[in-house]
């Protein structure tokens, strides 16, 4: 073969371009499915450690993240969650910002069909498998756990945040406050007229949502006081809405529920509490804006004394998770670690409740939590 016969025969200009767009091709792609797995690799992974935290209060690991985008392994897709109605707030405020920073979490609260929202009907819904977890400001009770394990698995509370416990009266209604005793006597039947506690002669009408339902539940010693501890002179209410109109229709009418959503309203008048008659401590902050200057003026909440420990009636807010080494477990472990976080807690606290890590220890013999 002569050397002539060896020469390359050159490429034409098109076949050059051609060549050279598929090989900017080729890195382009790459490129792209590089970066994507990047992206989804820590979405992806599962966490070994995610279903053996401890349980309580948000776990030391989710802590130190300190914003949503540095919370692992977030599951993808969408979840049904519920529960109690003191957590709306949170709900729009919260977890609108979780859906911004975490999109492919994806969280869809969901109403009972035939009862009143609340922390028992959202325990109830976890329980039947309607949700994925639930939000709850009282703890689980013992029937509830009981329950939790005759089908298989177990309910663990974490918690997440605190919410003061206010009570409200009729606006007219002249009474310098209740100790947390004298309260729960009102509900149990033992103190049924106004005068029994400083008050006008006038009889009681205790107002409550079932406590099967209810977003907040008296507690006698460890045991949730039941419907049928309570007094035949409480009348019950499907929501709080029904229940301050009632209230404020009422010359002797009272009511309690989380103090976030009660304090505010221009229908009723909140009431001071304490441990004893002494030492009563007021929801909102002083003085108290009359009703005849409501809505220009709004009572404020009292958050110094629900964090400092000193007001007596508050309410832990709690994340129900379901330890059943599942999604459900997966979704409720997740949305704990992410309400954990610096950004978490800072955005509990701009809706107007209280960071769990941001209370006080409270001082031997002076709260007590609903």
């Amino acid at each position: 073969m002569t050397n002539d016969s060896r020469k390359s025969v050159p490429l034409s200009q098109d076949a050059v371009q051609m060549i050279r767009g598929l090989i900017i091709g080729e890195v382009v792609t790459v490129a792209i499915i590089g970066g994507l797995w990047l992206w989804l690799r820590p979405r992806l992974q599962v966490d070994n450690g995610a279903f053996s935290a401890g349980r309580g209060t948000a776990t030391s690991s989710a802590l130190a993240a300190s914003n949503f985008n540095n919370v692992k392994n977030i599951p993808i897709g969408a979840f049904n969650y519920g529960g109690s109605t003191a957590w709306a707030p949170i709900r729009q405020l919260v977890d609108s910002q979780i859906q911004v920073t975490r999109p492919e979490l994806q969280l869809r609260y969901v109403n009972p069909p035939n009862t009143s929202p609340g922390s028992g009907s959202g325990i109830r819904m976890l329980l039947d498998g309607q949700l994925d977890f639930t939000q709850s400001s009282r703890p689980l009770t013992d029937e509830e756990k009981n329950l939790a394990q005759q089908r298989g698995f177990v309910l663990e509370e974490r918690q997440v945040g605190i919410d003061g416990v206010a009570v409200v009266v009729n606006p007219a209604l002249k009474v310098p406050g209740l100790t947390v005793d004298q309260l729960q006597k009102i509900y149990s039947g033992e103190i049924t007229n106004w005068k029994e506690v400083g008050g006008t002669d006038i009889p009681i009408t205790p107002f409550s949502q079932n406590p099967e339902n209810a977003d907040v539940v008296l507690i006698s010693g460890k045991q949730v006081l039941a419907k049928q501890s309570l007094g035949s002179n409480v009348q019950y209410v499907y929501s709080t809405t029904e229940a301050l109109r009632r209230v404020n229709q009422t010359p002797g009418g009272l009511y309690y529920a989380s103090a976030r959503g009660i304090v505010y309203q221009c229908l009723v008048k909140p009431l001071p509490l304490g441990v004893t008659s002494a030492q009563l401590i007021p929801p909102y902050r002083e003085p108290l804006v009359p009703a005849n200057e409501c809505p220009q003026k709004r009572n404020q909440l009292n958050t110094e004394a629900i964090k400092n420990g000193s007001y007596p009636a508050i309410a832990k807010l709690f994340v129900i998770i379901k330890q059943n080494q599942g999604k459900e477990q997966q979704v409720g472990e997740a949305y704990t670690r992410l309400l954990a976080t610096e950004q978490g807690q800072k955005a509990i606290e701009q809706a107007g409740l209280i960071p769990e890590m941001s209370q006080q220890p409270v001082a031997r013999g002076q709260g007590r939590k609903f």
